[in-house]
């Protein structure tokens, strides 16, 4: 349901007819779905962590962009579902629309797109994230050369730079990762409210120390990671809405992990009051 209490097709329509295919010989028309408010609306559904109408929302509209023939609309769909499922640890699921994603970029021929560098790093992240980090690394070079070939936003650079360094420290590849950190830091100073992603990237760049050095070894890095971490979230500056909930939230156990437990509380004190607001 919208936010403003009227329902949308997608809450209670059922797609169109599957059988209702074109004359043979006719080349269909492509009847486009409205992928700005398909967005829109999972990024609402997200804010409030309505996993089961998220997914609800997009399947509906991958029927939808199968009936109109919309081979974008469908790419941008299962982009999201592989998303959706990492999240919901469905992994199933997310590596069924994943190849699905893959099977799109090679018929539209978007490979070098920015499109497909995004498609890649979403699944790359999902293979990182149920264990697959060798299939991942291939992902995330094709999707850098397709960002810096088309001199992409800091932002997706950023997002790019720090996924990847979490798979390469997961595969033992530690300094190649702390130099995707360090670039990932250094392309988000200019960024609004680029210092929630530099944030995430220092808490990240603590477990990557402990990884190669060990707790003790590190300890000194580590709390200094973490004391920077935090003042980056506690800014003043940083817009206090659904995404910077969802990063205090994130964070929040990292936190605790290092036994920073009143940051950790604060954190997700402030979480959980901007999710109660909105």
């Amino acid at each position: 349901m919208s936010n403003n209490g009227f329902l949308k097709p997608e809450d209670y329509a059922e797609p169109r007819c599957l059988l209702c295919d074109e004359p043979y010989g006719v080349t269909p028309e492509v009847k486009s779905v409205p992928q700005g408010r398909i967005i829109d609306k999972m990024n609402d559904y997200m804010s409030r962590r309505d996993y089961a109408g998220a997914e609800r929302h997009l399947l509906y509209w991958l029927e939808e962009a199968k009936l109109g023939h919309d081979k974008r609309g469908e790419l941008l769909i299962h982009n999201e579902l592989v998303g959706h499922y990492r999240k919901t640890g469905e992994s199933e699921k997310a590596f069924e629309s994943a190849d699905e994603a893959l099977r799109l970029i090679d018929e539209l021929d978007f490979d070098g797109s920015v499109s497909a560098g995004t498609t890649y790093i979403n699944i790359a992240t999902a293979y990182n994230a149920f264990g697959k980090n060798d299939g991942a690394i291939p992902l995330f070079e094709k999707a850098m050369a397709a960002y810096e070939k088309n001199k992409t936003s800091p932002e997706l650079l950023g997002g790019l730079y720090n996924n990847m360094a979490l798979t390469l420290v997961a595969l033992g590849r530690y300094d190649r990762a702390f130099e995707l950190y360090d670039k990932a830091v250094k392309v988000m100073e200019d960024v609004e409210n680029g210092k929630l992603e530099q944030a995430i990237t220092f808490l990240n760049m603590a477990d990557a120390y402990e990884a190669q050095l060990g707790g003790e070894a590190a300890e000194n890095k580590i709390e200094n990671l973490l004391d920077t971490a935090y003042e980056y979230l506690m800014d003043k500056d940083i817009r206090r809405d659904g995404y910077f909930a969802f990063v205090c939230e994130k964070c929040a156990p990292c936190f605790s992990y290092y036994g920073y437990f009143l940051a950790a509380n604060e954190l997700k004190k402030l979480s959980e009051e901007i999710y109660e607001r909105d």
